[in-house]
Formats: C-alpha cells, structure tokens, sequence
C-alpha cells in the first residue's frame, strides 16, 4: 500500500468507529468480534481498526460515503460541561465531546420523570438491589437523575463509580469494593451508603457517547445471575433512548 495512503487511514478506536457509523460503541465491538468489522486487538486488550475499513463498510450499506460523523453539540459554556484540567478521576478519550452531547441533552438538575423513575424501580427489582440510580457525568459531578434507596441527589465526580464504567465497552461490575484497591478507600464504601457491590451499564447515545449509567448497588458483597444482568442492560437500553429522545427534542 503507497504509504501516503497508510499515513491518512487512521487507527480508530471502538468509539471512533461507532461515531463514524451512528451506532452505539457495544455494537461495534460485537461486530468487530464477530469479523463484519476487520480489526485487532491492543496488547491492553482494546479493539482497534482503520478508517478505511468503516468507510468500506459504510459504502456498502449506503451505497455512498457517509459524513465522518454526526454533528457535533454546540460546545458549552458552563464550567460544569467542560473537561477539567486537573481531572483527578479517569475520564474517556472524548470528554469534552461527552460533556457537550450531555450538556444537550438539558437533563442534568432537571426535575424528576416517571420515565426515567420507573427504570430505576425496576432495575432494583429485577436485581434485588436496594439502591438503583441513573447516574449523569458532569465535569464535577454525579448526578442521578433518577434513584431507588440513595438519599443524596449527587456525589462529587471524583468519588463517582460510574466514572469507571463509562470507559467499558459493556458492563462494569465489582462485586466487593473493599476488596478492590480502586474503592476500599472511598468515601461511597466506607460511610452511606457503604456500598460493597456496584454492577453499572453505560448509557450511550447513538454517536458512542456515554452520557452515565444505570447501576445498581448493594452493601454486601454479591454477583449478579445471567438473567439479572441481561435485565439491567435492557432496561439501560432503554434509559439510553429516552435519553436520546431528550437531546434531540
């Protein structure tokens, strides 16, 4: 291959690659691990492929070439959807275009909705989880736009599990955070509501783009059955439409 032509077919990420596309990042990752999408994996782990490959793959379905990606959100102005500088928590390769798509979506201090109530009564139950949230990533915060079983109506970003789980393709889980040296010390475990048990599903929009989660939560150490799980990220599918439904009205 004429090396100009390697210089321009970029490395895309998992992310990238369902930008490009309009899907969700999951479905890209299913697709690269079933071969429709040509791919490899990182020493890390994390699948990669090249932009010609997408691009293929979107002249086929459409017959054309399809916009690298949607357009992104106005950037924001309020600090709070802005990345931070000195972060202090991990954060994705694309937070800044993460706050600005969540920022659109004009959900954060919104007023409750049954809509979004009923998920997190349900993900309780189906887990028998006591506490259920649907947690919204700021730069600072944690906000829960819905919540079964947890007081507070937010926690500082820094403390937030959920900070970690919307950098996984699919499900976050630890099923003992004392025992885990990433939360043993953290203030969520060791005072309310003392949580030991955390599974989290991210919330993405069409683009890629995790928004939060839905997690549930417990404060003794547990796993979650098959059926347990496979429910929590149904119902975080749809949470994730409802939401999506939010941005674009």
């Amino acid at each position: 291959m004429n090396s100009n032509l390697m210089e321009e077919d970029a490395i895309l990420t998992t992310s990238a690659a369902a930008r490009m596309l309009g899907v969700a990042t999951s479905t890209v990752q299913l697709w690269m691990e079933s071969g429709a999408i040509e791919s490899w994996k990182t020493p890390g782990g994390h699948r990669r492929t090249r932009e010609s490959h997408i691009r293929a793959l979107m002249t086929k379905v459409s017959g054309q070439a399809a916009p690298l990606e949607r357009r992104a959100p106005p950037t924001p102005t309020d600090p709070e959807f802005l990345p931070h500088p000195d972060p202090g928590y991990p954060v994705p390769e694309d937070e800044a275009l993460r706050l600005a798509a969540l920022a659109a979506t004009r959900l954060v201090d919104s007023a409750p909705e049954e809509r979004f109530d009923r998920i997190a009564r349900l993900a309780s139950k189906v887990t028998g989880s006591p506490i259920a949230l649907i947690c919204m990533l700021t730069a600072r915060r944690q906000w829960f736009k819905a919540r079964v079983g947890m007081p507070a109506q937010q926690t500082p970003r820094e403390w937030a599990f959920c900070t970690h789980a919307i950098l996984q393709e699919g499900p976050f889980i630890v099923e003992d955070a004392l025992s885990d040296a990433r939360f043993s010390g953290n203030p969520l475990v060791l005072a309310e509501p003392h949580m030991r048990f955390y599974a989290g599903v991210p919330l993405r929009d069409r683009s890629g783009l995790a928004m939060g989660t839905l997690c549930v939560i417990d404060r003794e150490p547990r796993k979650l059955r098959a059926s347990e799980l496979q429910a929590l990220m149904d119902l975080a599918a749809i949470a994730a439409s409802e939401i999506e439904g939010s941005a674009e009205g």
